[in-house]
C-alpha cells in the first residue's frame, strides 16, 4: 500500500486529473515552463493550430514559485 500521507497538494491535484478527462473533443497539452518560454511555447501552439480552424487557446493558466507558469492548451483534432 503507498502512504499517501505527505503528498503534495498538487500531486492530489495532478492524479485526479489524469483519472476525469473531458469528452468534448478538444485535445490537451499541459505545461510547466518559465514565463518567458511559456509565452514563446503559447505562441508557436496558436501558430501550428490556428484558433479559426482548431478553437485553439489557453484553457487554464497559473503562476508557480520561481516565475513558473503553468498552463494548458486546448485544440481540435482536425480543422474541418
Amino acid at each position: 500500500m503507498v502512504n499517501r500521507q505527505h503528498d503534495r497538494p498538487r500531486d492530489l491535484a495532478e492524479r485526479m486529473a489524469r483519472r476525469s478527462k473531458p469528452a468534448d473533443g478538444f485535445l490537451r497539452e499541459t505545461f510547466v515552463l518559465p514565463r518567458p518560454a511559456a509565452r514563446a511555447r503559447a505562441r508557436e501552439f496558436l501558430e501550428t493550430w490556428p484558433k479559426a480552424a482548431y478553437m485553439s487557446g489557453v484553457e487554464s493558466w497559473r503562476e508557480l514559485p520561481g516565475d513558473t507558469i503553468e498552463f494548458t492548451m486546448r485544440r481540435l483534432p482536425t480543422a474541418d
